[in-house]
């Protein structure tokens, strides 16, 4: 009989400009960026936060701490198979994945399915197990100001 571990994952960054804006593994053509330790994908870092709370074991800053310069300005798909390598060591196997932006733009439409296959790939994942979707927040909040990105992720894990 399989065990089964839920896990959710939430991450924020501010937009700034000067810096690429990066979600879910995809540059994204847009005038500001999200700040961050790393590349500031906040799609991989719930996903990230996701994957490990899922697996008991911490979180994003447990793993990658944003006092560590190893980890200043990091391809987030790469903290991504790190991570899930940590799971993995543990025992776990990803059962599904799903991933919400929160945010009044861009639109990730034309661009999801990229998204999805890159951060399924990260993690050595099968297409489909891994969703993007987006949502705004018609203009409350940081994010309705456009002062910044935020996304959720909820993991199912088996062992």
């Amino acid at each position: 009989m399989s065990e089964l571990r839920v896990g959710i994952g939430l991450d924020a960054h501010q937009l700034v400009s000067g810096v690429p804006l990066v979600l879910g593994g995809v540059a994204i053509e847009h005038p500001r960026g999200l700040a961050g330790h790393s590349d500031g994908d906040v799609i991989a870092h719930a996903l990230i936060d996701a994957l490990l709370g899922a697996a008991g074991l911490g979180d994003i800053g447990s793993l990658f701490p944003s006092e560590d310069e190893r980890w200043r300005g990091a391809d987030s798909l790469d903290l991504l198979a790190r991570a899930y390598a940590e799971v993995q060591g543990a025992g776990w196997a990803l059962v599904n994945a799903d991933c919400v932006l929160i945010g009044e733009e861009p639109r990730i439409a034309p661009r999801r399915e990229e998204m999805q296959r890159r951060l399924a790939e990260a993690i050595g994942a099968e297409p489909g197990r891994v969703t993007v979707r987006a949502t705004s927040t018609d203009g409350i909040g940081f994010t309705g100001r456009g002062e910044g990105l935020a996304a959720q992720a909820v993991a199912l894990l088996e062992r």
